[in-house]
């Protein structure tokens, strides 16, 4: 992956985006900080700050306090988006303590039942952040974004509960197998992440038996490669929020290396109810056939979800790039095929 993490421009991009806010409109996402990430990962440093000036009238202001997190207390504030900054100040105290690393390790296992709160932006915004802190070296902003992320992670945690397992998907028949046996949700659940969520009720058990690291890491990556698959032929469903099920999952593997082995398999079984809660969530009924890319290379087909400017289409073209063969590819040009172009 051809990266620009050394230089400073996405360093300069994290430090102007620590001012605002990780939401807006009270519930919406700042994506800012994940597609500067993804631009600098990709070599587009030189878009970053352009990019940022057409979004920055979304940006708001950071909220205010309510109560500090504390050790004694942490579990009552999970979950609190009234505590968003609390949380947000929580992390800044740790990682200014304590390895960034060692602070990513314990609270792992804590946030990760609640994977899907925030509509799983908190887990894609740290998941973009370990990548720059693995790839790019460590600084004080991009620590300063994990703190970010995590504190975003705790105030939005959302445990899915409540689950009738489906048996039968096994591990051994791939992840496309098992999206493919995903019921959709019922007729006339109301628009919005949370009452969709909770209507989801029952969801195929996938790769459940697996506990060897190696192998999570292995089926994890399958995971992501088919959700970018099927966005190519599922994504008209709702062009916005299915991009979640690739994305999702791709930042938990992109966490896995700075974990212990011994965290693997439970982050893929975190992941599978995410990628597989969001295509109950929002699957069409019917697939559409999907249209070759021609000769387009990675590197085009990235520049191509640049210039449409969409986040969430910049962000599903980052992921497609990690799958890397036609049928990802395929994925970004649906994705700009559906999704309304930036402008400016």
């Amino acid at each position: 992956m051809d990266t620009d993490h050394a230089q400073g421009t996405y360093d300069e991009a994290l430090e102007r985006l620590h001012r605002s806010g990780p939401e807006r409109l009270g519930r919406l996402t700042n994506h800012a900080p994940m597609v500067v990430e993804a631009l600098a990962a990709r070599g587009r440093s030189d878009a970053v700050h352009r990019w940022l000036d057409r979004y920055e009238g979304k940006l708001e202001e950071f909220p205010p306090g309510f109560e500090p997190v504390t050790e004694a207390g942490w579990r009552e504030a999970l979950g609190d988006p009234r505590r968003l900054a609390d949380w947000i100040d929580h992390f800044r105290r740790a990682v200014a303590e304590w390895p960034w690393r060692d602070v990513l390790v314990e609270w792992w296992p804590r946030l990760l039942p609640g994977l899907c709160g925030g509509s799983t932006h908190p887990v894609i915004r740290v998941g973009h952040a370990v990548r720059a802190l693995l790839h790019g070296g460590e600084t004080a902003p991009r620590i300063a974004e994990l703190a970010q992320g995590l504190g975003y992670w705790a105030a939005r945690h959302r445990p899915v509960t409540g689950i009738v397992p489906i048996s039968g998907a096994g591990g051994a028949a791939g992840a496309a197998g098992a999206l493919d046996r995903v019921p959709r949700i019922r007729d006339g659940v109301p628009d919005g992440f949370p009452a969709r969520l909770a209507a989801v009720e029952r969801l195929p058990v996938w790769a459940a038996d697996t506990t060897e690291p190696d192998l999570a890491a292995k089926r994890l990556t399958g995971l992501v490669r088919a959700a970018t698959h099927r966005y190519a032929t599922h994504g008209h469903g709702e062009e916005t929020m299915l991009v979640h099920a690739a994305t999702a999952p791709n930042a938990v593997f992109r966490c896995l290396p700075a974990l212990p082995r011994a965290l693997w398999a439970p982050s893929l079984q975190a992941a599978w109810t995410a990628a597989a809660a969001v295509t109950a969530m929002y699957a069409p009924a019917d697939p559409l056939s999907v249209h070759p890319t021609g000769a387009l290379d990675p590197d085009e087909v990235f520049g191509r979800a640049l210039t449409h400017g969409d986040e969430h289409v910049i962000k599903l073209a980052d992921t497609a790039l990690d799958v890397s063969d036609e049928p990802a590819l395929a994925a970004v040009l649906r994705a700009i095929e559906l999704s309304a172009p930036v402008a400016g």
